[in-house]
């Protein structure tokens, strides 16, 4: 059996992210599998994964009750597993962004293009790719991606966390959805969106 190389390792409560090593053009599924495998009892080749119409992976009997996903970006993997939500993790590089303001302008919900148009420049890169981040984690855990359209919903600053301000009824409560972001590095940011089961 391969072993993975895990370079960092997170945990809330009921919830994991492990940061790998990942090859660009690869699938995350083979290196999540050989994560997930030793916490989940099973080998990697047995873990009940599955994908929903839209893509998103689920994992099924005897393990219906766990979540997991997974987001590669720049060279890294981020396979998260939870217990009891629907979770969804992105990465994003953080990189120059040259119509930055037209992306807010165009996709996001009005009271971050209000807040974000309204910051100085070096602040709204780094609020920005911290929002991009979080919606992209909460739209896969929700199963639906970007094409759900992230005007439907929208972060505000709490001091130094994000939280969901305003959510589409499709999502559920705003109150009901968890966050945790972090860096990995200077050049990516990392989210962790879950909802209770």
């Amino acid at each position: 059996m391969v072993t993975a190389t895990v370079l960092g390792h997170w945990q809330w409560d009921h919830l994991q992210v492990w940061q790998l090593p990942h090859t660009a053009g690869t699938r995350g599924e083979p290196q999540a599998r050989q994560v997930l495998a030793p916490v989940l009892g099973l080998a990697p080749e047995q873990l009940p994964i599955s994908r929903s119409e839209r893509g998103r992976p689920q994992l099924g009997r005897p393990l219906e009750g766990q979540d997991v996903g997974w987001s590669h970006s720049g060279g890294h993997l981020l396979v998260a597993l939870g217990q009891g939500v629907r979770l969804g993790v992105d990465l994003e590089r953080i990189q120059p962004r040259p119509r930055m303001a037209e992306v807010i302008a165009r996709f996001f919900h009005p009271d971050e293009v209000a807040w974000l148009l309204g910051l100085e420049e070096a602040a709204r890169q780094q609020w920005f790719f911290r929002v991009w981040c979080a919606k992209e984690a909460l739209l896969k855990a929700h199963g639906h991606g970007i094409s759900f359209g992230l005007h439907r919903f929208a972060f505000a600053p709490q001091g130094q966390c994000l939280q969901v301000s305003v959510s589409d009824p499709e999502l559920g409560p705003a109150g009901s959805w968890q966050l945790r972001e972090w860096a990995i590095g200077a050049d990516f940011r990392a989210a962790l969106a879950w909802q209770p089961l």
